[in-house]
């Protein structure tokens, strides 16, 4: 698959631009466990363009996470278009325009999803970017904002026709959230629509190499992104890849390389935010790590309630005896 000169392998795997989860270490991680292209987190762009210090540090990029998309919100066109060359300059390979995020906070002030609801507005938005910058410009929304407005199939054609590169499309509406399960059905007939030429990128509930193996086949998308499934299982994308490749479903991780790239995560983290910020940013990721271990809860909660690395790593040395395969 390529997106306007950025050349990716056949059946590519994404990481899905995700608040608080996607940040450099865990970008990292699963580039080197198989994702072929990764985004940051979200960026807002009212904040970025008036310079605020958390804002500007998420877009800090390493070498070894290329190629690195930088995903924008907001629903000010100026301030997009002023955000995405400011993006540019911090030498990502595309921007990526957020239509789909679904959260009370973004979506019902008329940014991400809520963009859903004012399509003119969302095309200004991508003409406005796409002018902008000289690199790709991509776009993720949803099929609509709720079930009586699934309108994906005119989006996809009216934002390709604005300028973008390629679209991903989560399958299901922002009234959804994330209940229910991902359809889909759309998405597949956005990508058979003979009106696109683009890319077209889908996500939605692929947490098995099973299933995204069947999902390529079935709908015919350009490419595969990944997001709630990666949250503490980065190797993912290693257990994917592999499956489509040569058709083997890898063994599971070991104990050992488990609570290795987990301690890896949390010390990178460490060094990056300060002990304090760095447990707390990282304890989404040990909140669902060892998901479906036999009676964990007890050290689950010891581990979230742990204030030092020591403690941490005390307890993974703990669950890595406990659990040894």
């Amino acid at each position: 698959m390529t997106i306007e000169g950025i050349k990716l392998r056949k059946e590519p795997l994404l990481l899905a631009p995700m608040e608080d989860v996607s940040d450099a270490v865990f970008r990292k991680l699963c580039k080197q466990a198989g994702a072929d292209l990764v985004f940051t987190e979200f960026v807002s762009s009212d904040a970025l363009i008036r310079n605020v210090e958390k804002t500007k540090s998420k877009l800090i990029i390493f070498d070894e996470e290329r190629p690195i998309g930088i995903q924008l919100y907001g629903k000010d066109v100026a301030a997009m278009a002023d955000a995405a060359k400011i993006a540019e300059s911090a030498g990502c390979e595309l921007i990526d325009l957020n239509f789909g995020c679904p959260v009370k906070k973004i979506a019902m002030k008329g940014a991400g999803a809520g963009l859903l609801n004012d399509i003119p507005l969302m095309l200004k938005i991508t003409d406005a970017v796409v002018k902008a910058v000289k690199i790709p410009v991509t776009a993720k929304t949803r099929l609509g904002w709720d079930n009586n407005s699934q309108n994906i199939i005119e989006v996809a054609e009216k934002l390709q026709d604005a300028g973008i590169n390629a679209l991903t499309i989560h399958g299901r509406t922002r009234s959804q959230l994330y209940t229910g399960t991902a359809d889909w059905t759309l998405i597949g007939e956005v990508k058979n629509n003979p009106r696109m030429i683009i890319p077209i990128i889908g996500n939605g509930d692929v947490n098995s190499p099973q299933i995204a193996k069947d999902y390529f086949n079935r709908y015919g998308v350009d490419a595969i992104m990944i997001g709630r499934a990666a949250i503490g299982s980065p190797w993912i994308f290693r257990e994917i890849r592999n499956f489509l490749d040569n058709g083997e479903l890898l063994p599971p991780i070991s104990i050992d390389e488990h609570i290795e790239m987990i301690k890896f995560q949390l010390h990178k983290t460490v060094e990056w935010l300060g002990e304090r910020k760095g447990i707390l940013h990282t304890r989404r990721h040990l909140a669902v790590t060892f998901k479906g271990f036999d009676n964990f809860r007890p050290l689950k909660i010891e581990m979230l309630r742990s204030e030092s690395v020591v403690e941490i790593e005390t307890i993974l040395d703990v669950i890595k005896t406990k659990y040894k395969d």
